[in-house]
Formats: structure tokens, sequence, C-alpha cells
């Protein structure tokens, strides 16, 4: 029987769909190799480089975790604990994302680049390179002060000190308004906090003696408020504050070792430490004292990376323990020093809300395996001043009230 014409018509294309076939397979697996632009470099070598960032990430994200952040990033006053944790744990999914997706997306992200020449990449890296110098060299014409005087016309006022950095300006009045409240500062000729100027500290009379920073001094507090002025209210006794904002403890001591020797009946010398505070004593952008004591003019780092540590505030594992053997060497000689005057020491130690592990390791092994005498006070932390993180009356009056309890039983 013949074949009709849709017949033939079928028969043809059985014969021939295979061949159309294999010549499309042909095609595929014999298409010429279309080389990458002269000069650019091998697409191979770049998805090896590629995926081998996306591991080294997911691998870093896997190393840097909870203990490792304990290490290296220390409590802070300023910043609460659990926001450093949050950003903590959101930096290391976003590693882990980064490096899974270089990982698998290695082949497109190489035929991307494969596609350029280095003629193309390199004045980006070049230019980048020559922003990053011309920033150091626009920073460097700036006078940058210490992380804790960053702003000139704050009050109270401070002036650079040689020997401890700063100090404040005496025999002046500041006044500022925190949480609302309008808030006066008055400095006698010593440069000690005081109600009035005509009420300056008198070093002929018994004196209880208080070194610190913000925190002792009073910031955002009125003098009567303060825990120098209402320890002394509680013992009958004049008191000299002479905590200066953003001191470190061994510029406390420094500063102690100079006015101790002017009053003659030194009776008390609070110290105040504070945990939260410790990573002041890893700072050397300003004088500060080394092992064995030994007084350090500040160091100059690179502006970018002075900037870069105010943000990441990242610290080696032996620049922490560096600093706990020298605050514990500090305040060790800090209560020498008032005991060879014949004054009672105390360290008090303030604490917003539930120790931390952290902060419980850092009291331990800088106070109490020292034997250091000191008053641990557990504070609210809801007790703080509006929009501020220093303490307000209320937790002020606990701590006077633990520092005159201490004293008074000694």
């Amino acid at each position: 029987m013949a074949s009709t014409p849709v017949g033939q018509r079928r028969n043809a294309w059985a014969a021939v769909r295979p061949l159309k076939l294999a010549r499309s397979q042909l095609n595929v697996w014999s298409r010429p190799h279309v080389p990458p632009a002269k000069g650019a470099m091998p697409r191979l070598e770049i998805e090896i480089v590629i995926s081998a960032i996306g591991v080294a990430l997911v691998g870093a994200a896997l190393i840097v975790n909870q203990r490792w952040f304990d290490k290296h990033f220390l409590p802070s006053l300023f910043l609460p604990r659990r926001w450093y944790l949050v950003i903590h744990t959101a930096c290391r999914w976003l590693m882990v994302a980064l490096g899974v997706s270089l990982a698998f997306g290695a082949r497109p992200v190489a035929a991307r680049l494969t596609a350029r020449r280095p003629r193309q990449i390199f004045p980006i890296a070049i230019a980048a390179v020559l922003a990053l110098g011309a920033s150091e060299l626009v920073l460097r014409r700036v006078h940058l002060r210490p992380t804790e005087w960053l702003l000139p016309e704050e009050e109270p006022r401070r002036r650079p000190d040689p020997r401890l950095g700063w100090a404040f300006v005496p025999a002046r009045t500041g006044r500022s308004t925190l949480g609302g409240r309008a808030i006066e500062y008055a400095l006698d000729s010593s440069g000690y906090r005081v109600r009035r100027l005509d009420e300056p500290v008198d070093p002929e009379r018994p004196t209880i003696l208080f070194t610190g920073e913000s925190v002792m001094f009073g910031e955002g507090l009125t003098w009567e408020e303060t825990v120098p002025a209402q320890v002394g209210a509680m013992m009958q006794v004049q008191s000299a504050n002479m905590a200066v904002h953003g001191y470190s403890t061994d510029q406390a001591y420094l500063q102690l070792q100079t006015e101790l020797p002017h009053f003659r009946q030194p009776m008390a010398v609070v110290t105040l430490f504070m945990t939260a505070l410790f990573g002041r004593n890893l700072d050397d952008d300003r004088p500060h004292l080394g092992p064995g004591l030994a007084w350090l003019p500040a160091e100059h780092h690179a502006r970018l990376v002075s900037l870069a540590r105010l943000v990441v505030p990242y610290r080696r594992e032996e620049t922490v323990e560096r600093g706990i053997s020298v605050t514990r060497e500090v305040l060790r000689a800090t209560v020498q020093l008032a005991r060879a005057r014949g004054a009672a020491p105390l360290i008090v130690v303030p604490q917003f809300g539930a120790e931390e592990p952290v902060e419980e390791m850092l009291r331990r092994r800088i106070l109490e395996n020292a034997g250091l005498p000191y008053a641990f006070v557990e504070i609210d932390p809801t007790w703080r001043l509006p929009w501020d993180r220093h303490p307000n009356a209320r937790a002020a009056h606990v701590i006077a009230t633990a520092v005159a309890a201490r004293l008074r039983s000694r």
C-alpha cells in the first residue's frame, strides 16, 4: 500500500530528527572555547579564591562564638551588653550567609570577574587605597582627644595635663542641662567639686577623699546628691570630691599621689572601680601606667585605627590579661598609699543589675583574689538618669549608704 503524503512527511521527520539531535549535541560539546579577555585571571583560579573566601567566612563565624566574644569585648557602662550580643549574633549570621553564597555561587561571580581586564579593576583598588591615605592625612590635621574627652566644650571644662592627660579647669562654675534639670558644677581652686566657689575644701580639716570618674563626680546630679556629699553628711565629716570625668584607675591613682599629701587629717580614701569601666584601663592614647607602675606617655596611633577602635572595641586577650594585672597592681598601691597616711582605704564597686559572668570574673581576679578591701553595691538597673547611663540620685544614695556603713564598721 502506497504511503500517503502525510505518512511520507512523518517518515522523513523520523529519519532527520536523530541527525538534528546529534548535531545539536555536537555543537554543545565541540563549540570553540572563547578565551577570557587578554590579561584577565583564569576563571578556575578565581572560582577557587572565591570559594576559599566563602569557606573562611563560615569558619570564622564558627570560631567567634560566645566564649570568644567574652574574651575580647569587655562590659561597657554606656552600651548595654545585650546590645553588643545582638550585634555579635547578627554579624555571625551575616558571615555565614555571605560565606555560603560565595562558596556555592563562585561560578557566576568568577564569570563576571573573568570578563574584566585588570586595567578595569586595578584603578578601583588604587582609588580605594588613595582614599584611605587621604583620610588619614586629613584626620592628622584634626586635634583628636582621647575617647573620654571628645567634646572640648563639655561641662565641666577640662584642660591638658602632662602627667594625667587632662584635669578640670579649677575655680569656675559650669552649667549643664541633663534630663530636663539645670545642674551646676562648682570647682574650687584645687579642681575639687564643691557646693559653691566660696566653700572650698579645707585641707586642714579631717577629710574623706573620693577618687574616680564621672560616676563618683556626680554627672547630672546636684552637689547634695553626689556620693561624696551624701557620705560626708552621713559621717559628719568634710568630703573632697577629686573625681574627674573619663579617668581610668591608674589616672585616679596618679592624682591621689599628688593630692593626698596636701591633707593633714585624711580619714579615708574611697576609690571607685566598676567592671563596666575596666576597658578604660587598657587605653594607651593617654598617659598611663604599665607593669611595675611605670609611667608611660600617650601612644599615638593612626587616626583611622583610633576611629575603628572606637566603633569596634575589640581587645586582644594579651591586652586584657595585662590590664587585669596592672589594674590589680594600681589598686593595691592605692590601698597602701592610703594606709601610709593613716586613712582607711575602701574600693566601692557599683553594679547595675545582675552581674554578668565576665564581670564577676574581672571583680574576683582584680579585687577578691588580691584581698583588697571593697564594697560591692548592687543597684536597680533602672535607676539611671533619663537618656543617660549614669546613676540617678536614688542610685547615688544607695552607694553612699553602703560606703558610710562600711567606713563606720572600720
